[in-house]
């Protein structure tokens, strides 16, 4: 039997060995390797079935049928596997055998797993032996090439698991997960019944326990992020219950007007602004003794057009009291590019501090003008 490309459950049927006249009766097509008579020469479906049937005169043949390990035919290139009955006359002499072959090209379109999620999934019809599974003796079905990957005369050891998977192992190259079940393609009573056939479904190991792993890790981050969140939550009421007094004193301290403030209540806050209104009142006397006339303001406003959009960007935050600090923060970038954008625009505006820009600025509002 081999396979149908309309439908895999209507194989089609071929002649591969045998008499044409007979195929030509039922109308069966003769085979691209056909020949007249088999090789039997080593050929353990006709020696064991024909040794079987001498020494069971008078059994039906119910019970002295044989099902043969996957093998190459001789003179054939197709693997199959070989269901052989014996050939008995009227006397009862054995003169030959008989049966149908399964293709493993026929088992494998007609058993293909449909599994999304397991793309490496198979399945496999296989003789079961005290020593495991004989991966070359079995038919594979499926997309990973198991006999292919196995070692050559490799067993698959059958361990179980704490799982409902058993785990089927080929010395320390090939591991699989799965399940299987014996298949009886015997009667209890039959002269080959103590040969055990199992079919099973198997998927490498690492295609299971990936996923597991993954899944371990993601519940181990979730877990570090929560931590990490509980953290974070506990100094943000801490900030909120015990330094808040500080954070608003903070704040004053980095507006750029310092002659509206209110008092923080904190002595040493207190002072300190104290100290930088005092400072910035020096400055702007300073900057008037030293007559700084429209027209440095008015080159002062030329200058900022010399900036980049980069440069511009931290001028403007400049220009509403940001400290570089708090810049940095705002425009997601590190305080050295900060820093390198600070020193680009204060030799742009020929200006050495930041209070000198903010001396510009205090200026430019006081006479009715706005920085572009």
């Amino acid at each position: 039997m081999e396979p149908n490309v309309v439908s895999s459950s209507t194989p089609n049927i071929t002649v591969l060995r045998g008499s044409p006249a007979i195929a030509r009766r039922r109308s069966y097509a003769l085979h691209a390797q056909w020949r007249l008579e088999f090789d039997v020469s080593d050929a353990p479906y006709y020696h064991r079935l024909l040794a079987a049937a001498d020494a069971n005169p008078g059994l039906s043949l119910s019970r002295l049928y044989y099902w043969s390990e996957p093998l190459l035919l001789p003179g054939t290139s197709e693997e199959v596997m070989l269901c052989a009955v014996p050939l008995i006359d009227a006397q009862g002499n054995v003169f030959g055998v008989c049966g149908l072959e399964i293709s493993a090209m026929l088992f494998k379109l007609s058993h293909l797993p449909g599994s999304s999620t397991y793309q490496r999934l198979f399945f496999l019809l296989a003789p079961l032996r005290e020593e495991g599974i004989p991966l070359q003796e079995s038919l594979v079905a499926g997309g990973y090439a198991a006999r292919v990957a196995a070692e050559k005369g490799g067993v698959l050891v059958i361990s179980p698991t704490r799982q409902q998977f058993y785990l089927y192992r080929q010395g320390e190259s090939h591991s699989y997960l799965g399940m299987h079940t014996v298949l009886p393609l015997y009667p209890a009573d039959a002269v080959f019944a103590e040969e055990q056939w199992m079919v099973a479904a198997m998927v490498p190991q690492e295609d299971i326990m990936g996923p597991i792993t993954r899944l371990n890790l993601l519940l181990f981050s979730s877990l570090v992020v929560l931590a990490i969140g509980g953290i974070l939550l506990s100094l943000l009421l801490g900030r909120k219950l015990f330094l808040k007094p500080i954070a608003e004193s903070l704040a004053i301290i980095k507006s750029s007007d310092y002659s509206t403030a209110p008092k923080t209540k904190i002595p040493e806050f207190d002072n300190l602004i104290d100290y930088l209104a005092l400072h910035n009142r020096e400055l702007s006397e300073k900057a008037r003794e030293e007559n700084i006339s429209f027209q440095a303001l008015d080159q002062f406003l030329e200058k900022t057009k010399e900036l980049s959009p980069a440069e511009y960007s931290v001028f403007s935050l400049y220009c509403q009291g940001y400290t570089a600090q708090e810049i940095a923060q705002k425009l997601y970038r590190s305080i050295n590019t900060i820093k390198t954008h600070s020193k680009r625009i204060y030799m742009k505006l020929d200006l050495k501090t930041r209070e000198e820009l903010l001396l510009y600025v205090q200026l430019l509002k006081e006479t009715g003008r706005e920085i572009p």
